[in-house]
């Protein structure tokens, strides 16, 4: 008889279980209109409003379909529904770890700059800017080369906006503006756009999305301190042939300094 009633109670967990799925809805989540609203995935929920302000990731290779883009991940912020669509605002990306470490070699500099910045429709953006030189430089190069990353990513937000900076910024272009002008200060292997993070927002946009993204801006100084250039010495024998012809397909411009 007890065994009875424990399968009985049993029962009627999974009878709950499934009356609680039964009552959500499943809503397509895609990514933004410079992105070509391309899927990202479905979420499922009882309610609309508690799809706001959830972060979706997805790396660029998602969205492009081109795998040498597999390194680059996404993030992506339900902003508004749309029937059963939920239509997303860009939160920011980042190197995967493992692309990241494959970048450092031995004996040489990675110089890296952490900026805000102001897009020309008010969004505010943290960028840390990665460069690789295929030898050591010294002090007075390294602080040339940051000089030069900040003007062209100034410069640049103050004349685009959100979308069109962040298409930039992803697919290399203002990552390929850098390298042609710090090449003349110093050999450089690589160039790229490693982390960006919307901080804030205009006022216009709707609450929740200041809110979620101001609440995590004291978190990024702590995270920027990047400890990947003392790892290199460990990590420079595992780096893979597929890792090289990525990071050469990414910025083509640097394919002639890259031979060694």
């Amino acid at each position: 008889m007890e065994r009875l009633g424990e399968i009985s109670l049993s029962t009627k967990s999974a009878k709950h279980i499934r009356d609680k799925w039964r009552g959500k809805t499943w809503y397509m989540v895609i990514a933004p209109p410079f992105f070509g609203n391309i899927e990202l995935g479905s979420i499922p929920a009882q309610e609309e409003k508690m799809l706001l302000g959830r972060v979706v990731e997805a790396t660029l290779y998602d969205i492009t379909g081109d795998f040498s883009h597999h390194y680059l991940k996404m993030a992506f912020q339900i902003n508004q529904i749309d029937g059963k669509t939920a239509r997303t605002l860009f939160k920011g990306h980042e190197y995967s770890r493992d692309y990241l470490r494959s970048l450092v070699r031995r004996r040489t500099t990675k110089v890296d700059g952490l900026f805000n910045l102001i897009t020309k429709d008010g969004f505010k953006l943290r960028i840390s800017v990665s460069a690789l030189t295929l030898s050591r430089i010294k002090t007075s190069q390294e602080e040339i080369i940051r000089e030069m990353m900040e003007k062209i990513i100034r410069d640049k937000a103050a004349t685009l906006t959100l979308d069109q900076f962040v298409q930039e910024m992803v697919l290399g272009k203002i990552a390929s503006d850098i390298y042609n002008q710090a090449k003349l200060v110093a050999p450089l292997r690589h160039v790229g756009i490693r982390k960006s993070k919307l901080i804030a927002a205009p006022a216009n946009l709707p609450k929740f999305a200041v809110a979620s993204i101001t609440d995590t801006d004291d978190e990024e100084p702590e995270e920027e301190e990047d400890t990947t250039e003392e790892e290199g010495p460990e990590e420079a024998s595992e780096e893979s042939p597929e890792e090289e012809a990525s990071e050469e397909e990414t910025f083509e411009e640097e394919a002639p300094v890259a031979e060694e």
